[in-house]
Parts: C-alpha cells; structure tokens; sequence
C-alpha cells in the first residue's frame, strides 16, 4: 500500500473542521478523564517505586537483581507494544484498553502480595504486560477522540500527566514507604485503575468494525488518494457483489486472524535484545559470553521474525510500516529521540549531585524544569504546524534541542544549578515542538484501521531507543572516567563515593567531580549526535507535507 495523496490545498492538514457541538464535548469529557487516568496509572509506575526501592530491599532481599523491577517492566513494555496496537485495529480499542488495564491492576495486586525479589519481578513483568496495552492505546484513542486541529488540546493533557508523575511520584513513594508501607504503591493503583474502568466501560462508544476485505479495499482506494469519493465506490461496488443495485444482502463475515507466531516471535526478538542492552555491561561485560549470546539469539530470532510476518495474512508489524516514507521517517526520529532522551533523565541527577553538590530533591527539580514547557509547547504546537506543516515544526524543534543539547559541555564548572535547569526548560520547550508534531502528523496518515498499528510501531522505536540509549551512554560515561581516572571506570560507584565527600581530600574531591564533569559532558554530545540522526531522517526521508488524510476516513468512536 502507497501512502496518500496530500490535500489539494497541500498544507499540513485539512480544512479545520467545524467546532464539535456541546453535546458531543461533553460526551468526551468522562472518556478524556479515563484516559488521563489510565496514562496516570503508567506515567507513576516507575517514579513511585524508584524511591521505595531501599525499603523493598530492606524487607525482601535480593539488592543484587533489583534493577529488574524497572527492567522487567520496560522490557514487558516494550516488547507487547505493537502485538496491542494491532489487536486494537482488529478488535476496537475498548477492549485492548480494558483488557490492559485489568491486566495491570491484577499485577499490581500481585506485586503488593509479592514474599520476595524474585515474586515482585515476575509481578512486574505482569504489570508491564498490561502497561504495553495502556501507552499505546491510550495514544491511539487520543487521535480517535479529536479532529486534527483539536488534536494538540488532548495531547498536551497526556503530556501534562507525565508532568506530574514526574514530580508527583517520587514524592508520593517516599511518603507511602517511609509512613506506611511499600507495598501501598501497589496498591494505590487499585482505586485509580478501577474508575478509569467505569469510565471506559461506560462511556466509550466506537464506531461499528469494517470488514477486513474492506479494509483492504479501502486502503487501496486511499493509496491513490480517492479519499471521500472512494467510499462511494466501495458501497457501489459492494452492492454489485451482493447481487446488483439496490441489494441488501449482507456479506459473510470473514474470520478474523491472529498472527500468534509472529506476536510470539516479536516478544521473544524483543525480550533477548532489551535484556542485553539493560544487562550488558552491568551483570556482565559486553563481550561476554552472556551478551554475545542474547545479541546473536535477538539477531537469529530477528531474522525468523521477518520470514513469519512476510508470509502472515494479517501480520503484527505490517511491511508498511516500513515501506512507507512518512511513517520510517517518524519511526526512526522517535528512535532517535528516545535515545537521546537517557541523557538528562539518567546522567543529569548524577550530574546535579555529584558535580554541582546539590541533595537528591534539588536534583530532581533541575531535571523536572523540562517538564513544565514540554506540555506548554506540546499544546502550542499546533499554531506552528497548521502554517509550515508538521515537517519543518519538527525539524524546527529537534534543531533548537541540538543546539541545546551541544551547548551543555560549556557550561562552566562546577556551575550554578540555574544553568542546567534553564537548558532542561529551553530542551524540554524545543522537544514538545518536536515529538507531538509528528505524532500528530503520522496518525492523521492513516485511516482508524491502521491508526492503532502506526501508533504503536512509534512508540515503540521510543522505547527501543531509550534502552539502546541507556546501554550506549552508560558504556561511554564509564569509558571516559576509566581514561581519565584509570582502571575500569564505574560512573556509579564515583558517585556513591562524591555523596561521602569527608573520606576524600579537597584535591581527590575536586579530580573526581572534574571526571564525573566530563563524562557527562560526553553524554551529551552522544544526545546531540542522536538528535543530528532525528534531523537527518526528517530531512532525507519524510515528505515535505505529510499525506493527511480526508477528515472523513479517519472515523473513530463519537
């Protein structure tokens, strides 16, 4: 399948639609708050347990393999991520949502009752098992919901959600671990997840599923840019099958099939390959046996996973995704984007602490600075993309972040913390014109039966690039510490021995921070080489407009 033609106008987007009438906003409303809730739900997982992790391991053991509670829920993640995205196209996405919202209250049960390390992971993984179904489809049902104009006002809300967890979380885990028990983390899920449920169940109502040959037919009418004339022609040429002009008799209902082994096939390539990018060169070296063998198992089941999907009828991960410039081009700036990303929200606290002085909670208050304009500008960004189009709004964004992203290594040292926390405010700002864009834009390409494929194939280069990038700059920090210090170099261990600075003189003091200084200084100008590939992409594979779609076929729920 070809991609769309543009509008004739030839701007970003189609003529504005007309304001949607009082009614059917309010009917929104409850399904927004749902949303909201349900995107709340996965936004606090990881903050809130962040910093109860030292009473969990107090209670439970296992300070060895507690890294897996966060990796074991980004690997469940990640890797259910297009499986959902494209059971939402084939079944609706209520029942993905509500599916994966019950899967993820039931693992967050789980992980309250959990006895010890090794049960609380595995609980974990179930969580992430449900969470893959809330990010995604959450994202989904947001371009469901809102025409493309209005679109931006859902999204900044999602983003606002982020905001606040970010902030919200790791205060709310201290609170719940240190006053009453860790394991109310868990728990607090329940009432949150629960009314999302009632919300969903109750007020989302999704338009009646199109028959699969249909679809097919549809797509190819839209790949030759026949837009609203083309459903006159299916209905024509359905009535003809039916038994000429006029006929009513229905067409039989064509079974619906899974491509189960090619779901499998992409969790089990998913599960080797996150595993040795989050493992490798921390529970062992990176050219050890452990990791050349998940990295060549990932490789062999990478390979198996095309042949599958080639031959499938209905495959998860579509060739078109692939095939198609405005969706590659988006895939591979999100990948790019979630790489460069591990910069500040893994280095930058180290950074604060180690290099400036400040205690955990400053911190956290220069990285979250860039939390506050990322929904500001998410918001705006629509003001800018229906005048240049999504195209040039993005590449505007992702120049000003490199930009900005290259300008960290001169700030002077050790620096007053109003330096980083002013960069984080101005990248957090050059971001939202960025990312939304082109969510926006790929999602208004596709017509409600791919909508959810495509969301969910963005999303997860995201991730894919988060934990590339969290393996690749990890590896950097500590090469650069071990060229300048000496031995292996271990950007962990540096720190923990900064937060003690009385057992080490002024001088060693002083050479530590310099080290630490200029390992993070490289990690960003990794960030910025991610950000170069982001605007490279745009630049050489995505369409000066993107193909939007007629505003009529891309129906979803009232």
């Amino acid at each position: 399948m070809t991609e769309s033609s543009p509008t004739p106008a030839g701007t970003a987007g189609p003529t504005a639609p007309t304001a949607p009438d009082e009614g059917q906003a309010s009917r929104r409303r409850p399904v927004v708050l749902a949303l909201m809730l349900a995107m709340g739900l996965a936004a606090l997982d990881g903050t809130i347990v962040s910093t109860a992790v030292p009473q969990i391991v107090g209670d439970l053991g296992g300070l060895s393999v507690f890294s897996w509670l966060f990796s074991g829920y980004l690997l469940a993640v990640t890797v259910t991520l297009p499986v959902y995205g494209k059971l939402s196209d084939t079944f609706g996405r209520k029942p993905v949502l509500i599916a994966g919202t019950v899967l993820f209250l039931v693992g967050s049960l789980l992980c309250a009752a959990a006895w010890d390390m090794a049960s609380l992971i595995a609980f974990r993984v179930v969580q992430g098992l449900g969470g893959g179904a809330l990010q995604g489809t959450v994202q989904t049902l947001a371009a469901d919901l809102y025409p493309l104009k209005e679109r931006p006002r859902i999204q900044a809300r999602l983003s606002s959600v982020w905001a606040a967890s970010s902030v919200a979380g790791p205060a709310a885990g201290g609170l719940l671990a240190g006053y009453a028990d860790w394991r109310w983390i868990f728990l607090i899920n329940l009432p949150v997840g629960l009314l999302a449920l009632w919300l969903i169940h109750r007020h989302l109502v999704e338009p009646a599923r199109r028959e699969p040959a249909r679809r097919e037919q549809a797509g190819g009418e839209q790949a030759g840019g026949a837009g609203a004339r083309g459903e006159g022609a299916r209905g024509e040429q359905a009535r003809t099958r039916a038994g000429g002009p006029g006929s009513k008799r229905a067409e039989p209902r064509a079974r619906v099939r899974i491509d189960w082994a090619g779901a499998l096939a992409i969790f089990a390539t998913g599960a080797l390959l996150l595993t040795a990018l989050v493992q490798g060169g921390v529970a062992w070296p990176w050219l050890s046996a452990p990791s050349l063998g998940l990295l060549g198992g990932a490789a062999a089941l990478g390979a198996l996973t095309v042949v599958i999907e080639r031959r499938a009828a209905e495959p998860i991960i579509p060739g078109w995704v692939w095939r198609r410039r405005t969706i590659a081009a988006v895939n591979l700036s999100l990948g790019a984007l979630g790489l460069l990303m591990v910069a500040p929200t893994v280095f930058l606290p180290t950074y604060a602490q180690s290099v400036l002085g400040l205690g955990p909670i400053a911190a956290g208050f220069v990285l979250s600075a860039w939390t506050l304009s990322w929904p500001i500008t998410a918001a705006l960004s629509n003001r800018v993309y229906t005048r240049i189009g999504f195209r040039l709004t993005a590449v505007l964004g992702i120049s000003l972040a490199l930009i900005l992203l290259l300008a960290f290594p001169f700030l002077p040292f050790p620096g007053e913390p109003w330096q980083p926390a002013l960069l984080m405010l101005l990248l957090g700002g050059a971001l939202g014109l960025f990312q939304l864009p082109l969510i926006v834009g790929v999602q208004s390409t596709v017509p409600y039966e791919e909508r959810g494929t495509t969301t969910a194939s963005v999303l997860f280069c995201r991730q894919v690039g988060q934990s590339l990038g969290a393996a690749l700059f990890g590896a950097v920090a500590n090469g650069v510490l071990a060229a300048r210090l000496g031995g292996t170099g271990d950007l962990d261990a540096l720190a923990r021995s900064l937060d003690d600075p009385g057992s080490l003189t002024a001088e060693a003091t002083d050479h530590l921070r310099r080290a630490v200084d200029a390992a993070v200084d490289y990690v960003y100008l990794g960030a910025a080489a991610a950000a170069a590939l982001a605007l490279l992409a745009l630049l050489t594979l995505a369409p000066r407009r993107f193909p939007v779609l007629e505003e009529g076929d891309r129906r979803g729920p009232e």
